[in-house]
């Protein structure tokens, strides 16, 4: 097995550790998912009251879904919780008594186009109680009445959410926002999850310029709580991105941030570009995932959304199809090596500033050309730069121009770019802008 494959197995097997949690935007299933996460990587887990004030929002009551049947009067079970998590809908309230079958298909949520599988459908802020089932089921059922039983509670209790922090050497950081609500769906929530807990393990092997914060949290209400909480550090954001979609088999796609061209736009689309996905950069749109909290105009942060297929686009979405069989060992070990690209790109972009700006300064006594080309030498991760290379960098860091933007306009390759500033800098002919 290559260490592409076992990376990829070992993604996939955190998916299927957390595929039969049924999770929510509160409860034990997100509380369980967060165990397991912290058992991998360092975890702090914030519990926030129900009723407390987020911004426009209240944190809401905690749902404990325990069982939940659709019956025949003979007893013979129909839709059974225990069978899918997606069965019930989300937030339903308890029920138990006898509805007439008119009645009941009113609470029923079917997909008369894909008839053999269960929708993925919330009600977290309604009053009522519904099941999800294939629509195929649905049509069978013609008896006059049916024997209801939903044991759950909806009750005081607190939103959780957790944090991987990994310091840098400077107080910027890199932000990756995971949802972590969806009960049994792999790609749309999994996939996420595992490609961060491998990531975290990743960065953590080696120092950075930059820290690293992975929130993990409920869908919408999570990031709008965690952006409430954290206002104070918000300004020390300097990439971010929202991880979701990353394990199908569809190729690489990135949704800008609000701003367009941040920083982490530039890396991301460079990336795609050197993988000849530079057609599946997407602009911003309000619409998607917790990107649009994080760039709500208030906030206006950096943060785009990485990921495969992008939400709504692919047939398995939001049904018991997006399944373990569904995302591929090497579709996630392939997000997970994209996103370590773009944010290598996005740390090492940094803009420079010459410090000897008049004419060309002198390489030789310096000992610059014996770097030229070194890159073996160098350490692994080096790449190797040649001097036009340098003399690009220098002409270039005029304090306004970075990196990336200097490999653009020469055409040189980034990591060359950056392998040649390093150097210079080394030299003392560059210095931070």
């Amino acid at each position: 097995m290559t260490p592409t494959d076992e990376t990829g197995e070992r993604l996939h097997a955190h998916a299927a550790a957390l595929f039969p949690i049924c999770r929510s935007i509160t409860g034990k299933g997100l509380r369980q998912t967060l165990a397991y996460i912290g058992r991998h990587i360092p975890l702090a887990v914030t519990e926030v009251p129900s009723g407390t004030a987020v911004l426009d929002w209240t944190v809401p009551l905690e749902w404990t879904p325990r069982a939940a049947t659709i019956r025949r009067m003979s007893g013979e079970a129909v839709v059974d919780f225990a069978d899918h998590s997606l069965h019930l809908l989300q937030y339903s309230h308890a029920v138990d008594r006898t509805v007439p079958r008119g009645e009941l298909d009113r609470h029923l949520h079917s997909l008369p186009d894909q008839p053999d599988l269960i929708p993925y459908r919330t009600a977290y802020y309604a009053d009522t109680w519904g099941f999800c089932l294939p629509h195929r089921t649905r049509l069978a059922m013609t008896d006059p009445e049916y024997r209801v039983m939903i044991d759950a509670d909806l009750q005081p209790g607190a939103l959780s959410y957790g944090e991987c922090v990994i310091p840098g050497t400077e107080a910027d950081e890199i932000l990756l926002s995971v949802h972590s609500c969806h009960p049994s769906l792999a790609n749309d929530n999994l996939s996420g999850i595992a490609v961060a807990i491998e990531f975290a393990r990743a960065w953590a092997t080696r120092p950075h310029r930059l820290g690293l914060r992975i929130v993990f949290l409920p869908g919408t209400v999570g990031a709008i709580t965690w952006l409430a909480r954290n206002r104070d550090r918000l300004q020390h954001v300097a990439h971010g991105l929202v991880l979701t979609c990353l394990g199908d088999a569809g190729p690489p796609t990135f949704k800008q941030s609000r701003i367009g061209n941040a920083a982490i736009d530039r890396a991301a689309a460079y990336a795609l570009g050197e993988l000849g996905h530079a057609d599946r950069v997407q602009p911003f749109v309000p619409y998607g995932y917790d990107e649009r909290q994080y760039c709500s105009p208030g906030f206006n942060l950096p943060v785009g959304c990485l990921m495969r297929s992008p939400n709504g686009t692919f047939p398995e979405y939001h049904t018991s199809a997006d399944s373990l069989d569904f995302i591929r060992p090497d579709a996630l070990a392939g997000s997970l090596a994209l996103l370590q690209r773009v944010l290598a790109i996005a740390e090492a972009d940094r803009t420079w500033r010459n410090t000897q700006p008049f004419g060309e300064p002198q390489l030789g006594r310096r000992g610059l050309y014996a770097k030229i080309g070194g890159a073996a030498d160098a350490g692994p991760g080096a790449a190797a730069f040649d001097q036009l290379t340098m003399l690009w960098v220098l002409n270039q860091s005029d304090g306004g121009a970075s990196l990336l933007d200097i490999a653009e306009r020469s055409g040189k390759p980034f990591d060359a770019v950056a392998a040649a500033a390093a150097a210079l800098a080394e030299a003392g002919l560059l210095v931070p802008a």
